[in-house]
């Protein structure tokens, strides 16, 4: 990365025809690409790496074609995509996203962010109209249409990201079948506009009150009804049923004066992208949160879930897609998503798990990261002997046949002070959430024993919440 700071100081330098002062990294959300923020003594810019070359290319290209039409887009300052690296207009790091949260924790939204979440209806039908017009479709990047090949993508990944880590059973060919059947329909919906991809909070900035927008590079021709689905169904703001009517029944008005639809028919297509765009963000979630171990991903899956389940409360999923019907029935009722961010009600709450290393560590679904780790296969393990085969760490002989044991004493003595440490520190951090786990080959008796020894000491020695999950023993219940 040291090589990259320096070519977009380069970048910079010749731009701004001044010496760069200051050069930081700017927060990421669900991007890889990486952003700076540049400093001379009177310009500052944004500094972008991304190494792909097709991507940079289409975006340099769709904000340039953007700005001709008096779009809100952030300006190209300057690029060398040989290096993989371009500069754009700093326009400040308020998002709609973080004045939206704002108003959740004061469980409403105020006239003034309604008001911008029209401001960016607005510009939607523009970008979709206009912007669409005179655009090199061929730049788009991987695909020139929302077609059956980006559906069916889309479908895919939400299933080996999403519905196969989180282990749902399923017909493989029957829900392949209703995966084609699910995207002829939304292929019968009028796809000639431009489709922007991931229309959504996050990617609409705020600066002197005048919305911006970025990230439109995976954008191509497609319906109207998905980018409009991407902002009112967006997960984790969850905007109220009154908020989405309205502001969907806004955008109608807004686009009737432009061009002539059919609300019914508009409406008739809409929840259908509703659902492939929950489905795409689940699969984007479970990539992140569960394939790359990003755990703040998964807190915003019971968002999703819950948008799931209003579409299936509100009658508004396909009809006669068996398998498809039965697979989201299963998310929605997945006890696992539950765990998912549980409050601590102020209380630190300590998550103690046992495992077995042929499962795989457990994930952590607080937020917080993940916690301890401790292997438990270097104590002498009573699963050796035919009469501790069938019994595990909760049953009486294994628990004398280890307690007795110096080497398990001096273990959990350790852990003991290690664990005690980090709980007087997150407590006194006002931190919500540690976990802990145990592992050993079969998850069946030193992990367990090790698990229910700890909660027995910190019950006794801290004023906190605890959580005890043997992970392989509750899937032998």
């Amino acid at each position: 990365m040291k090589q990259v700071t320096e070519n977009l100081k380069q970048l910079f330098e010749n731009w701004a025809k001044e010496k760069v002062i200051e050069i930081s990294p700017v927060a990421q959300s669900g991007s890889y690409r990486k952003y700076f923020r540049i400093k001379g003594k009177e310009k500052t810019a944004i500094g972008v790496f991304y190494p792909d070359k097709k991507e940079n290319k289409a975006f340099i290209s769709f904000s340039n074609h953007f700005t001709k039409k008096n779009l809100s887009v952030p300006k190209i300052y300057s690029q060398n995509l040989r290096d993989d690296i371009y500069l754009i207009e700093d326009l400040g790091d308020t998002t709609l996203y973080s004045i939206v949260e704002k108003d959740i924790k004061e469980s409403k939204l105020s006239t003034n962010t309604i008001n911008f979440y029209k401001e960016a209806l607005k510009e939607l039908i523009r970008f979709q109209l206009d912007g669409g017009k005179g655009l090199d479709y061929s730049l788009c990047y991987p695909r020139a249409k929302f077609d059956m090949q980006s559906i069916l993508w889309d479908l895919n990944y939400f299933k080996y990201y999403f519905v196969k880590l989180l282990k749902i059973p399923f017909d493989e060919q029957k829900l392949e079948d209703d995966f084609d059947q699910f995207a002829k329909l939304l292929l019968s919906a009028e796809s000639k506009y431009f489709m922007y991809r991931d229309f959504q909070s996050r990617n609409i900035l705020v600066n002197n009150d005048k919305l911006y927008f970025i990230d439109y590079q995976g954008g191509r021709k497609g319906p109207l009804q998905y980018d409009v689905a991407s902002l009112l169904f967006q997960a984790k703001v969850n905007l109220s049923l009154g908020i989405r009517n309205e502001l969907l029944d806004f955008y109608l008005f807004e686009l009737r004066e432009r061009i002539k639809i059919n609300r019914q028919n508009f409406k008739k297509h809409y929840y259908n992208f509703v659902l492939i765009r929950l489905l795409q963000t689940l699969g984007a979630y479970g990539f992140r949160g569960y394939y790359e171990n990003k755990s703040h991903f998964l807190l915003s899956i019971p968002f999703a879930v819950k948008n799931l389940e209003w579409l299936k409360d509100n009658n508004k999923l396909p009809k006669k897609l068996t398998e498809f019907s039965r697979v989201l029935n299963a998310i929605i009722s997945n006890e696992e998503i539950k765990k998912f961010h549980q409050p601590s009600k102020n209380k630190l709450k300590v998550t103690i798990n046992s495992f077995s290393y042929k499962e795989g560590i457990p994930k952590d679904f607080s937020g917080n990261g993940g916690g301890f780790v401790f292997d438990c296969r270097a104590i002498h393990n009573p699963g050796r002997y035919e009469k501790y085969k069938s019994q595990t760490g909760l049953d009486k002989d294994v628990i004398n046949f280890l307690k007795d044991r110096d080497e398990v004493n001096e273990f959990l003595t350790n852990i003991y002070s290690i664990v005690d440490k980090s709980i007087k520190n997150y407590s006194e951090r006002n931190f919500e959430n540690l976990m802990v786990n145990f592992g050993c080959t079969g998850g069946q008796h030193r992990s367990v024993y090790c698990t229910e020894n700890l909660a027995r000491h910190l019950k006794e020695k801290f004023d906190i919440m605890i959580e005890v999950n043997h992970t392989q023993l509750n899937k032998k219940v």
